[in-house]
C-alpha cells in the first residue's frame, strides 16, 4: 500500500465498509515512529499495565507484522519503550498499536517502524506476565482478530479482515 492513502482505500471499497470487514478505528492515536505508514498482518495481545508479554512477542521475527495491542486503555503507565521498538524494528516488525501509552518517545521516534499510542507516560509498566495473546480485542471501537491485515498512515487506521489488493 505503497502509493494509496487509507482514505483512497475508504473511497474505493464502500461495499467492504457496509459489510464490515474493513473498518476504520476511531481517531484516538498519536504518530511516533519514523515509518507513518505502516502495514501488515495483525497479532493481537490483551494486557494491562504490564509489558512482559509485549517484550515476547518483539523478541521474535516480525516478518512484516503488526502487533496490535489492547492496553486497556490505560492512563496510568507506559506499556511500551524505546527498548522493545529498538528491538521490534531490528526484528523486522512494521509497526505497534497501543491502546495505551509509551515512554521514550524520542528513542521510538529515531526508530525506523510505525508506532500509535494513546499519550505518552513517564512511569514503567508492571512486570507479572499476565495478558491473553492471539484473542480479539476491541479498541477505538472495532474488534480486531489475529491474522487480521491493518492499514496505517496519517490519515488513520484501518483494519480488514483479508489482506487488500490495491
Amino acid at each position: 500500500m505503497a502509493l494509496v492513502t487509507t482514505a483512497e482505500v475508504c473511497d474505493a471499497n464502500p461495499q467492504l465498509i457496509v459489510s464490515g470487514e474493513l473498518r476504520a478505528l476511531q481517531p484516538i492515536f498519536q504518530i511516533y515512529g519514523r515509518r507513518p505508514v505502516f502495514s501488515g498482518p495483525i497479532v493481537t495481545l490483551k494486557v494491562f499495565e504490564d509489558n512482559v508479554l509485549i517484550r515476547e512477542f518483539l523478541e521474535e521475527k516480525g516478518n512484516g507484522r503488526v502487533l496490535v495491542v489492547d492496553g486497556g486503555g490505560s492512563l496510568r503507565c507506559a506499556i511500551l519503550g524505546g527498548n522493545p521498538v529498538v528491538q521490534a524494528q531490528n526484528n523486522g516488525w512494521a509497526g505497534i498499536v497501543v491502546n495505551g501509552c509509551v515512554r521514550d518517545v524520542d528513542e521510538i521516534n529515531g526508530c525506523d517502524i510505525g508506532v500509535r499510542a494513546l499519550h505518552s507516560h513517564p512511569m514503567k509498566a508492571n512486570k507479572k506476565g499476565i495478558g491473553e495473546k492471539h484473542v480479539p480485542i476491541t479498541i477505538a471501537g472495532t474488534r480486531i482478530c489475529d491474522g487480521e491485515w491493518l492499514y496505517a498512515d496519517t490519515d488513520g487506521i484501518l483494519i480488514s479482515k483479508t489482506e487488500l489488493s490495491v
